[in-house]
């Protein structure tokens, strides 16, 4: 009971991680992009297959833990593609020496010297590599975990029915 809460817990965080994984690279297709997004979106429909099936899940539990395996493989794939995003710089922050401040009739007012500039296609491609990082911790997770919870065949319960007949023997 314990290893299919955990199996569940792990699964719901592996669903969480890619859903914005989808999104962000849905809006920058492009070749390095293509492998780790085609890998998230049949990640994300297995994560909920076995997730929703999960008696079924525990029967074939160890075709399901190869899977799994195979998405770790994918995830890799698509993390080695993306490997330039891990050293770019995404944000910029600038202090200007200029710093103004007016004071009227409704208060005190001013132009802040800090600026933070984001490249935002820039930030979520980080965001995405540090998802598939992650995304390959927790499908081995969940692969060791169904190992764990396997069935044997001799787990399973057998019901015996015995019945037993009387037959009369009346002479009629």
């Amino acid at each position: 009971m314990i290893g299919g809460l955990l199996f569940t817990f792990w699964r719901l965080l592996e669903i969480i991680t890619l859903i914005p994984t989808l999104g962000m690279l849905e809006t920058q297709f492009t070749d390095s992009h293509s492998v780790l997004f085609i890998v998230s979106v049949l990640a994300a429909a297995w994560a909920i297959a076995t997730v929703l099936r999960r008696k079924s899940t525990r029967d074939s539990a160890i075709f399901v833990s190869f899977i799994d395996l195979c998405f770790i493989g994918a995830f890799i794939a698509g993390v080695y593609e993306l490997r330039y995003i891990a050293r770019a710089d995404c944000t910029n922050f600038s202090a200007d020496r200029r710093f103004s401040v007016t004071v009227d009739n409704n208060g005190v007012s001013g132009d802040s010297p800090f600026q933070l500039n984001t490249d935002k296609n820039c930030a979520m491609l980080k965001a995405s590599f540090a998802f598939g990082i992650m995304n390959c911790i927790f499908f081995a997770i969940t692969s060791f975990l169904l190992l764990f919870m396997r069935r044997k065949r001799d787990d399973k319960e057998v019901v015996v029915k015995e019945s037993y007949r009387r037959r009369s023997h009346d002479s009629r």
